[in-house]
């Protein structure tokens, strides 16, 4: 179990404050890939930006010497064994992870108060990954707190935080479904629910992995067992290895009709 040490608050003063870029565990190597990138032949400004964050990449990258037809060819591939993936992200292209159905324990520890909050990380197969979302965000009650966020046309490192407090819960999981593949298929898009008053938080970052922080874990462990997601203690997630991000400016568009739907201003 790795310790994760930053300095974000734990909804402090019973507002909401997400843990959703305390980016667990450590991000390697991770780029952004638009489709306008692919059609306009800028594979090579891709490779060198170096990593999402604007930390310089010291290791060659898996793209390096890949053409855009290779590139193409490999953002294609959707499943590895019976996983399915979403759009939104894909392993290298010699992948060191292979993407896998499982979840297994972690901790954050906040800085300031060295408390230690467990975490649930769980990567889930794209059929069901909706279904499961949707189900973790019922064990937090009735009315909760939601944020969400997109690093479209951001700094390297940099993203637009927008949130939304107090609203009902089986309202915010309509409007969810209906922005389905904005969730699902964004590598630029993440998303935090959360119930101050638990507390208990479920996100689903921009890797489209499903990452609880709370003590109230074993009902979260329940619905998991329910779709029959393993528990996997030694397991690798997509983050810990080089990957690539996928988005389209349309999906920015689709975010910002996201929270419009929720009644989030500017």
């Amino acid at each position: 179990m790795q310790d994760h040490r930053r300095t974000h608050c734990f909804f402090q003063n019973r507002r909401a404050r997400s843990f959703l870029r305390a980016k667990l565990p450590e991000h390697r190597g991770h780029h952004t890939l638009t489709q306008a990138s692919l059609n306009m032949g800028t594979l090579s400004n891709f490779l060198s930006t170096g990593y999402r964050d604007g930390t310089p990449s010291r290791d060659v990258s898996s793209f390096r010497n890949l053409t855009e037809e290779q590139l193409e060819k490999h953002m294609s591939i959707a499943q590895y064994n019976d996983f399915m993936l979403t759009n939104a992200v894909r392993p290298a292209f010699n992948p060191v992870v292979i993407p896998q159905s499982g979840y297994r324990y972690d901790r954050y520890i906040d800085d300031q108060t060295n408390s230690e909050i467990p975490v649930i990380m769980a990567s889930i197969s794209r059929e069901i990954l909706m279904d499961t979302f949707l189900s973790l965000l019922d064990r937090l009650g009735d009315t909760v707190d939601v944020i969400v966020e997109t690093s479209h046309e951001q700094p390297e490192g940099q993203h637009l935080d927008f949130c939304r407090e107090n609203i009902d819960l089986s309202v915010l999981q309509s409007v969810l479904l209906d922005f389905e593949d904005l969730l699902l298929d964004d590598g630029c898009f993440g998303i935090a629910v959360l119930n101050p008053r638990k507390p208990l938080e479920v996100q689903m970052d921009e890797h489209k992995l499903l990452v609880v922080y709370g003590r109230d874990n074993e009902i979260c462990e329940r619905v998991l067992g329910h779709y029959e997601v393993p528990r996997i203690d030694d397991m690798k997630f997509i983050t810990e290895a080089e990957h690539v991000h996928n988005s389209s400016l349309e999906y920015l568009d689709r975010f910002h009709e996201l929270r419009r739907s929720l009644g989030i201003d500017n």
